[in-house]
């Protein structure tokens, strides 16, 4: 039987993740960078998000299969409790689930934080993505017209957003993912998520 992990990024996972996100650079327009950051620069990303907020990897017997993150959505203080999210799975692994999962473990642990919305830009068109968020509970909130450029076109850029509270009472402040990293609530959501994995394709009925 496989072993499917789902769990809180480490300094040291940093060279494999770079080399996942890398072809995103630059084969597609997924990613709004030019060029791969270094491994400094990746590090340094890392730090400064899991300082307030989870980046998970996704590992099936032993390789990584995908890893999401959590970064502030704008940095000023009315924007505190709203954040982006972003997946990249390893193309061995698409279609396997591993999205959904780390999705999911995600947004929960946003959830417990405290935080009450999660955006997503999405490079235009991606039929595909739209489809996905829109599965994970996500809706179109807008879009910014001819705002990225790359590979010599002009794109939008799709926004949708998730709500993970209702939006009734004044906000407390949020719980650091560092406070929550070891609890047995974290292990528990980390553990529910990786259920949501299948590695055989799925059986039509």
């Amino acid at each position: 039987m496989s072993q499917i992990i789902i769990r809180p990024a480490e300094e040291a996972d940093a060279p494999a993740m770079l080399a996942l996100y890398a072809p995103y650079v630059e084969q597609t327009t997924v990613s709004s960078e030019y060029d791969a950051p270094a491994l400094d620069e990746f590090l340094n990303r890392m730090r400064t998000y899991t300082r307030k907020m989870p980046w998970l990897l996704c590992e099936i017997d032993g390789e990584l299969a995908g890893y999401g993150y959590a970064s502030p959505h704008r940095t000023r203080a009315g924007y505190q409790w709203s954040a982006e999210t972003s997946i990249y799975v390893s193309p061995s692994f698409h279609r396997r689930g591993v999205a959904r999962a780390l999705y999911s473990a995600i947004f929960e642990l946003l959830a417990t934080q405290g935080y009450y919305n999660i955006f997503v830009g999405i490079t235009s068109p991606n039929e595909r993505s739209i489809k996905f968020h829109s599965a994970m509970g996500f809706v179109i909130s807008g879009s910014y017209q001819d705002s990225m450029f790359k590979f010599g076109l002009w794109r939008d850029v799709i926004w949708m957003a998730k709500s993970l509270r209702p939006h009734d009472t004044a906000p407390s402040p949020t719980i650091p993912f560092p406070e929550l990293r070891g609890s047995p609530v974290c292990a528990r959501i980390l553990s529910t998520a990786a259920g949501y994995i299948h590695l055989a394709p799925r059986q039509k009925a």
